[in-house]
């Protein structure tokens, strides 16, 4: 009798088991069934607030449901950042994360860091570039170098202390044993490209698309490219590697993450949807009309990049002692 009473026990406890599966795996065959909300750790207007609605308008469609852009610029992204990790892994809070998750966390800043996500895709990898007036002495990296090494502290122009464009500099100083006069603004890159205008700085480190009327105008010219390979928008524009030998990428990337923990399925569902928008010629002239080259990274390629970041980062705070 016992033995009966814990078998039946033991097949109702399965068969609980099994419904509660079948359960998780209907919720996922039918996700989306509700709008998807997408925060944007960053104010209107900037590359990644245009990146995100140019993504999330061209994927609405394939995914039947309404996609809300929310931005939370609080702390510098901290709180928009923070909210997106602690929120529940269903799939329908996403959140555009930027460079900065693999910043702030070394600057003691943030109590989250890229483990706390699961990266979609990525749109947007931004290279970091040096960009001068267009009357300044010198005409390439070489040049700027030994001008630098002779006339010490000149003015360069950045985002903010800490910043993905202030670490850009601080590298280029560290590679090239040199000693710039940094200047934050902490307002973002468009003030930066303003003082350089204004010939309040000598130099600004910024994404070259944070620059290119006054560049297309002939205001400014850009030295270098601290990326892999030159950009398609910048062409004549060397990289750091291939004018001064100098093997270092900075890049404001902006990656589209769920919450650590949210199902794979949810996951495949919302990377193929978003990969094919990035993918698409639409999107593609979408950014370039932004003056944004764009790119397609994937999950695991996003991933990498989001942990080869962290690391790149965490050293280089270090070495210029500037944790927090």
């Amino acid at each position: 009798m016992k033995n009966n009473i814990i078998k039946i026990l033991f097949t109702f406890g399965l068969i609980l088991v099994l419904i509660g599966c079948n359960d998780s795996a209907n919720e996922d065959d039918d996700f989306p069934s509700e709008d998807i909300t997408v925060i944007v750790p960053n104010d209107a207007g900037g590359g990644t607030d245009i990146t995100a609605r140019g993504l999330v308008e061209q994927t609405k469609d394939d995914l039947d449901t309404d996609i809300i852009v929310e931005n939370k610029p609080e702390g510098s992204g901290v709180a928009g950042l923070t909210e997106g990790a602690e929120t529940d892994p269903d799939g329908y809070t996403l959140t555009m994360a930027t460079v900065e998750l693999g910043i702030y966390p070394n600057l003691n800043r943030m109590p989250i860091d890229y483990q706390d996500f699961s990266p979609i895709v990525t749109a947007i990898a931004d290279p970091a570039s040096l960009i001068v007036p267009a009357d300044a002495p010198y005409d390439t990296l070489e040049e700027f170098i030994d001008y630098a090494k002779e006339h010490p502290n000149l003015k360069v122009g950045n985002s903010g202390v800490g910043s993905i464009w202030h670490l850009a500099a601080a590298a280029i100083e560290d590679e090239f044993d040199l000693s710039f006069n940094h200047i934050p603004y902490d307002e973002g890159s468009a003030p930066a490209v303003s003082a350089l205008a204004g010939g309040h700085v000598d130099a600004i480190t910024v994404a070259p698309g944070n620059a290119k009327s006054q560049i297309d105008d002939g205001e400014f010219k850009v030295l270098g490219i601290m990326s892999d390979e030159r950009l398609d928008s910048f062409e004549d524009v060397p990289t750091f590697e291939e004018e001064v030998g100098m093997d270092f990428t900075v890049q404001a990337w902006a990656t589209l993450v769920a919450p650590k923990d949210t199902p794979d399925e949810i996951i495949d569902k919302l990377s193929d949807a978003f990969t094919d928008t990035v993918q698409s010629s639409e999107f593609k002239e979408y950014m370039a009309n932004q003056g944004i080259d764009s790119v397609e990274y994937g999950p695991e390629e996003s991933k990498e990049m989001m942990e080869e970041d962290h690391e790149l980062f965490k050293d280089l705070v270090k070495k210029l002692d500037i944790e927090e």
